[in-house]
C-alpha cells in the first residue's frame, strides 16, 4: 500500500518513460511531480518539498550523479536512481554520492513501486515522545535511538534514507557482528554480490559521518570473516 500523502519527483530525458511512470505512480496514490533534466529538477527543488526523487543517471547536461551529489548538500530526501543495465559504475558511483537504491533499465513498474514503498517505510518517523531517550556514544557523536537522530555537539548529522535505517539495524546489536548478506536481508533488498557491494558503499559513507579517521574506524568496525559492527563507548 503506498503513502497517499507522499510526493514523488520523477527525473527522465525520456518524455515516454516520464509520463508512464508518472501516470502508473498516480494511479498507486501518490502524488507525482515530473522534470525533463537536472535543470529542471534544481528549479522544481527549490520550490517544493518532495518525499523521494526518482532520478535517471543517463542525461544530457548534467548527470543523475552529480545532481544526486549536489542534492546531498542540503538536504537527506531518499534518491532512486534509474541506470542502464551493466553500468555497475554508475551505480557504485551514485551510491557513494548518496543515492538510496538503484533500479535497472528495463524494469517492470511494480517492482518500481515496491522499491519506493520499501525506502519510504524505512524512514525514521517524528515523534512527540518526551520520554528519556536511549542513546549511543560514538566519541563526539551522540546516537538518539528513540528517535533515529545522530549529533555532533549542537548540531545534527544528516542521514541518508539507507544510512538510518543501517544504524537502526547496528544500534539494536551492538557488539554484535552482522554479515553483509544479514545487512542486505535487513533493508529488505534483494539477495546478491551486487547488493553487498552497495551495502559497503553505504558503511563507507556512514563511516565518514562517525570516525574522526574513516580509514581506520573505531566504532563502525569490519570484522574480518564476519560482517561490521557497532562498537559504542
Amino acid at each position: 500500500m503506498s503513502d497517499p500523502d507522499a510526493h514523488l519527483l520523477i527525473v527522465d530525458d525520456d518524455e515516454r518513460i516520464r509520463g508512464l511512470l508518472q501516470k502508473f505512480l498516480m494511479r498507486h496514490g501518490f502524488l507525482v511531480s515530473a522534470a525533463r533534466d537536472a535543470a529542471h529538477a534544481r528549479r522544481l527543488l527549490e520550490g517544493l518539498e518532495f518525499d523521494m526523487i526518482v532520478l535517471d543517471v543517463m542525461m544530457p547536461g548534467e548527470d543523475g550523479v552529480s545532481l544526486t551529489r549536489a542534492i546531498r548538500q542540503t538536504s537527506t530526501t531518499p534518491i532512486m536512481l534509474l541506470t542502464a543495465k551493466g553500468e555497475t559504475e554508475d551505480r557504485i558511483a551514485g551510491l557513494e554520492a548518496g543515492a538510496d537504491d538503484y533500479l535497472s533499465k528495463p524494469f517492470e513498474p511494480k517492482e518500481l513501486l515496491l522499491r519506493i514503498n520499501a525506502i519510504l517505510r524505512r524512514m525514521p518517523e517524528t515523534t512527540a515522545d518526551e520520554a528519556t531517550p536511549k542513546l549511543l556514544s560514538l566519541g563526539p557523536i551522540r546516537y538518539d535511538i528513540e528517535r533515529g537522530e545522530m549529533w555532533k555537539g549542537e548540531d545534527m548529522v544528516r542521514l541518508t534514507a539507507t544510512e538510518s535505517q543501517l544504524m537502526r539495524i547496528f544500534s539494536a546489536r551492538p557488539g554484535e557482528a552482522l554479515s553483509r548478506g544479514k545487512l542486505v536481508e535487513e533493508l529488505g533488498r534483494d539477495k546478491g554480490q551486487a547488493q553487498e557491494r552497495a551495502v559497503d558503499v553505504q558503511i563507507t559513507r556512514l563511516r565518514r559521518k562517525i570516525e574522526s579517521d574513516p580509514k581506520q574506524p573505531r566504532y563502525l568496525q569490519t570484522v574480518r570473516g564476519a560482517g561490521y559492527m557497532l562498537a559504542p563507548d
